[in-house]
């Protein structure tokens, strides 16, 4: 078989699966199948974090015979049953991404949830009660999981799938009073130490759909609330394609191509 030149990839975030999701995602699923070769849960894929949402997400995954790859939210962490989560989705056959590299055709991808902590100046320190030196701590374990699954990857291309946002762009839109809570610069370092093509995430459903990090990487925030309100006549899931670079000839950030108008720049 002839080597790919390019790369189809589908992401989305936020489906909040619940009882009352059953058939609305499937015809979703559908057309995905047909637009891309692998499709990216940037977390919050279930709403209460219950083992029964989890299973009706499967079956509406079932007709997929893509390559899915996902990490989690912070709402699969709702009811303490996070484990089970995680393995009916893996038993299902979704990659569930904790820190962990994941190759698909030649491209490359480093998959974590993150954590909140704010931008730039205004970023959370780890000063004062050990309740908010926790809460850092959690941020920057989350970029030091990231950086560690992009340096394992020697592929020509790395794509990067989060749930909060690495950089404050893509949250505005949202009150700023709970920027903090949705993303963090930290998680941004990374990024720009290493050649990736393109970073996806969630979260921040009433945020800007694109972005760049310092060092020029796009960003784009796939939210299915913000996708409806972004491109109310299309489909709800940003599709990007992404050339497949000879194995450790990386590529300057940046280095993609829209094959929909999904790929516009916009905010919600």
């Amino acid at each position: 078989m002839a080597a790919r030149d390019t790369l189809r990839i589908a992401a989305v975030a936020d489906l909040h699966c619940t009882r009352r999701s059953q058939g609305m995602l499937q015809s979703l699923f559908a057309q995905v199948a047909a637009q891309a070769d692998v499709l990216l849960l940037c977390g919050d894929l279930v709403d209460y974090g219950l083992p029964d949402e989890a299973e009706l997400l499967t079956k509406e995954l079932a007709a997929l015979k893509l390559p899915i790859l996902a990490v989690l939210g912070n709402h699969e962490y709702e009811s303490g049953r996070v484990d089970d989560v995680v393995r009916i989705l893996c038993d299902a056959g979704v990659t569930v991404l904790d820190g962990d590299a994941y190759e698909v055709e030649g491209v490359g991808f480093a998959g974590v949830k993150g954590f909140g902590g704010g931008f730039g100046r205004a970023a959370l320190q780890p000063w004062g009660e050990e309740t908010i030196k926790r809460f850092v701590h959690e941020t920057v374990e989350e970029a030091l999981k990231l950086e560690s699954a992009l340096a394992k990857l020697r592929t020509g291309q790395r794509v990067a799938l989060l749930h909060y946002s690495p950089i404050q762009t893509t949250v505005e839109g949202e009150p700023p009073e709970i920027f903090a809570f949705l993303g963090s610069s930290r998680l941004e370092e990374p990024l720009n130490r290493y050649p990736v093509a393109a970073v996806f995430h969630g979260h921040a459903h009433h945020g800007t759909l694109e972005g760049q990090t310092s060092g020029g990487i796009p960003v784009y925030n796939v939210a299915m609330p913000l996708l409806r309100r972004g491109f109310p006549n299309q489909l709800p899931v940003r599709i990007l394609e992404v050339p497949v670079a000879p194995t450790e000839a990386l590529q300057p950030a940046g280095a993609l191509t829209a094959v929909s108008t999904n790929s516009s720049s916009s905010s919600a």
